[in-house]
């Protein structure tokens, strides 16, 4: 290998880092965006009009901030040439906020019934699943990555790490039909997390891809509630806590810094950075804001595992090459 290729693999090597590290960052105010939705969706008895209001108050700051910044009114106009010009981007690549509302819909449809353990052991295996399909293809702005044997070690046990962490609870989980519902929310993440990459790379800003995405998002939302509203009527009343209401905001980062980030890692390691970043979260929480009994063994071990799942999906293959679609 020349010099000149040794420093570019490097290169390559120091941004996958750190997009790895932007993920588990990204991952950790996911987790804590999760825990004011899910309050906020428990005080209005009600999970749908709480993702209403998360998604629709993101958008208002997106809006705002897609009218003062420059940047992103350039991101306007290049997007909306993309896909009726020069068709760089097609319809159907700007939906992904669909997914973030499909998976809102399945929180208050299935985790219920399954548990949330279950729930999220499903979310993560579809997640992981359509990662690896995802890269392969190359639909997301990283291109075509191949299925390694590292990387599929590391999906599959990034999925045990998780259901690790979960097992204290899932005694109480209950296996039926229902755990598709969260299986095909996961596959959705992974497809979503392409296709705002996408948007961004064609757009040039993470801030019109953001829009786009929470805009989606919102209607999908709005049309479930709707629908919801014909069925059982309007939720509870709305609470005076305004730290309640920022979860729109937190999402603002979360879809952000994945669209910024998935050109570096990919689909499959942006997601188990996630995964392993809420976990963080969720365990950070735990020790600072606890809600519950306390933090169970299982749940260390099942971090400490996302971890190495993480560092092992981003080892290159046996030939020394990047497995990510960066300049080699």
């Amino acid at each position: 290998m020349s010099a000149s290729s040794g420093s570019v693999g490097g290169s390559a090597a120091a941004q996958r880092a750190f997009g790895l590290v932007g993920a588990c960052s990204t991952g950790v105010v996911l987790a804590v965006q999760s825990r004011i939705n899910g309050t906020l969706g428990a005080r209005l008895d009600d999970a749908l009009a709480a993702g209403v209001i998360s998604f629709g108050l993101g958008l208002v700051v997106l809006l705002l901030a897609t009218v003062a910044l420059p940047t992103a009114r350039r991101g306007v106009g290049a997007l909306v040439h993309g896909v009726r010009g020069s068709g760089a981007l097609r319809p159907w690549q700007c939906l992904g906020g669909v997914c973030g509302g499909y998976l809102v819909f399945t929180q208050g449809m299935a985790a219920g019934a399954l548990g949330v353990a279950m729930f999220t052991v499903a979310v993560v295996a579809g997640q992981v699943s359509t990662g690896l399909v995802v890269d392969r293809f190359g639909l997301g702005p990283a291109g075509p990555q191949r299925v390694t044997p590292t990387r599929l070690v590391g999906a599959v046990l990034a999925v045990l790490a998780v259901l690790v962490a979960v097992s204290a609870q899932l005694g109480g989980s209950r296996a039926s039909w229902l755990v598709l519902l969260p299986a095909l929310a996961g596959v959705g993440l992974g497809w979503q997390a392409a296709v705002n990459g996408r948007v961004k790379q064609t757009a040039g800003s993470a801030i019109t891809a953001a829009a786009l995405n929470f805009a989606v998002g919102t209607v999908a939302l709005a049309l479930a509630f709707a629908v919801e509203l014909l069925v059982r009527g309007l939720p509870g009343p709305l609470p005076a806590e305004p730290w309640l209401y920022l979860g729109g905001f937190l999402g603002i980062f979360v879809i952000g810094g994945s669209v910024a980030l998935v050109r570096l890692t990919g689909v499959l390691l942006l997601s188990l950075g996630m995964i392993a970043g809420q976990l963080i979260g969720a365990v950070l929480l735990d020790v600072f804001l606890p809600t519950g009994a306390g933090i169970a063994g299982s749940t260390l071990l099942g971090v400490l595992l996302t971890l190495i799942a993480v560092a092992i999906a981003a080892l290159p293959d046996r030939r020394g090459r990047p497995v990510t679609g960066l300049p080699r």
